[in-house]
């Protein structure tokens, strides 16, 4: 019994650090209640494509990069410059592990973008090479 308890307590804890697949319109209302509709003169169909385009909205999404970083999240950031992956020289201007990015609640990586497109070149950083030619 005790055993089935523990197992119960685990697949909570499990579930409630797991990622999510948001669906359009309920990213783009997260986004919006977080005031990302014309931040920096982008709107909420530039954070959704960006969104769509670096991970098709997943919020658990790793994908590992040729220099050894690693892009992270819903809207993929990478950990050479912005997050701590405990494994790389990193600068984590945002102040944050990465693994913080892999949640259902991208409250975090909402507060990392803004500060990301506060930079000369915005969402044309290289933080996001899709983006690059899309906006152009």
């Amino acid at each position: 019994m005790a055993a089935l308890v523990l197992l119960s307590i685990l697949a909570c804890v499990l579930v409630g650090n797991m990622g999510k697949i948001f669906r359009r319109c309920e990213l783009a209302q997260v986004l919006h209640q977080a005031g990302m509709d014309g931040f920096r003169g982008y709107n909420l169909a530039d954070w959704l494509c960006m969104a769509f385009h670096e991970s098709r909205f997943n919020t658990d999404m790793v994908d590992h990069e040729a220099d050894g970083s690693t892009d992270n999240g819903i809207f993929q950031i990478n950990s050479r410059q912005w997050c701590d992956d405990y494994r790389s020289s990193t600068r984590n201007l945002c102040h944050m592990h990465c693994s913080d990015l892999l949640t259902s609640n991208i409250n975090d990586d909402i507060v990392c973008a803004m500060q990301i497109v506060q930079k000369p070149r915005g969402m044309g950083a290289c933080a996001w090479q899709t983006m690059q030619h899309s906006l152009t």
